[in-house]
């Protein structure tokens, strides 16, 4: 019976648990999972802090795994054929229905009511449906892609939930050539955010964010300023921002943090006529108060929620990887390797930010 790390409710430590081996349906693949992540969404779901999740669960949402046994013959979205000890990642949002208005008239899939999502919305009495598990099984018609040679395992989970989600990010904020770019936050999230508006052409990023080994990533990865935040005030840090981009502001500023209080001040840093796009209040935080005639109105600020991913992200994530996976390094991101009877302390190095990548290598 395959082991799988079991979150069984808030707050509780989780716990491995021999479960059954999946039933293999037409059309499903079950992965031996190499990696998967424990990402800052694995910390909220610890402390309940999002709707509609059916405790037990086994996280993980993003992971990556060798082929062990498919339902008859399976393709990829490209139509490759799927076979045994191919190395395979897949898109956790699942069951998206196609058909309704969010996705034919708004083309808003996320916001998709039938979604499910591997490691967060699916029951552990469900079967292996999260990566903090030997195995894992997809169920039919889970999108599914063939990692090319030149993507390895351990760069695919670097990049993470974190980097489909900052391609979402990118596309949200349309960055221009030599815009100033400000990114709040420098978590996972944050780092692939800064790195793909580097890739985007960006005139120059700033970092806003903590603590040391994140800023100090981010400097690796080519960022050009970082802003510590323990080290300034919200008003000291949107005169720097506007002093690094010609007292104006930045072009576009980038919110990554899921900090509430952030949100005011990314809109102050962000210049006339800029743009704020808020990626980081994936969970429900709490609230803020804002002036909308000099915060937004009087500054003609353009602001632009993201929430999720969807295939199209996912799949452009594994593009960029194996484009720019060499000059990029992206597993230089990964701090720590977790077994599966260690995932309490990673959850609690993540909501620390003692690590700037934390994955699980449940077979290792």
């Amino acid at each position: 019976m395959p082991r799988a790390a079991v979150m069984t409710a808030p707050n509780r430590p989780i716990e491995v648990q021999d479960l059954p081996a999946p039933v293999v349906e037409p059309g499903a693949i079950v992965l031996e999972t190499i990696f998967s992540e424990v990402c800052g969404t694995d910390v909220h779901l610890y402390h309940g802090q999002l709707a509609g999740v059916p405790y037990p669960i086994i996280p993980g949402h993003v992971s990556v795994g060798r082929v062990v046994e498919t339902g008859g013959a399976v393709r990829d979205i490209d139509g490759t054929l799927i076979e045994v000890g191919a190395i395979a990642t897949f898109l956790d949002v699942h069951e998206t229905c196609h058909s309704c208005w969010y996705c034919l008239v708004a083309k808003t899939s996320t916001r998709c009511p039938q979604r499910k999502v591997y490691g967060i919305t699916y029951s552990a009495s469900e079967g292996l449906l999260g990566g903090w598990s030997e195995t894992i099984y997809l169920k039919p018609k889970v999108k599914t892609l063939l990692l090319p040679a030149s993507v390895p395992p351990e760069r695919l989970i670097a990049g993470g939930c974190g980097l489909p989600t900052a391609v979402h990010a990118i596309e949200r904020a349309a960055i221009g050539l030599g815009d100033v770019v400000a990114v709040q936050g420098s978590g996972p999230v944050g780092l692939n955010i800064a790195i793909l508006a580097l890739l985007s052409g960006a005139g120059g990023v700033i970092m806003l964010g903590d603590p040391p080994n994140r800023l100090q990533t981010a400097k690796e990865f080519g960022v050009d300023e970082v802003i510590s935040v323990s080290a300034t005030t919200a008003a000291r840090r949107v005169d720097l921002v506007r002093g690094l981009s010609g007292g104006r502001g930045a072009d576009i500023t980038i919110e990554a943090t899921g900090v509430p209080s952030a949100v005011r001040e990314g809109m102050q840093m962000t210049r006339d006529g800029g743009r704020y796009v808020i990626v980081g209040q994936y969970t429900d935080a709490g609230e803020i108060s804002l002036n909308p005639h000099t915060e937004i109105n009087k500054k003609h600020l353009e602001i632009r929620g993201c929430w999720g991913s969807d295939f199209s992200h996912f799949y452009r994530m594994v593009g960029l990887l194996a484009r720019h996976g060499e000059r990029v390094g992206w597993e230089r991101m990964i701090s720590h390797e977790y077994r599966l009877d260690q995932l309490n302390t990673a959850l609690d190095d993540v909501a620390a930010g003692r690590v700037v990548k934390a994955v699980v290598r449940p077979n290792g």
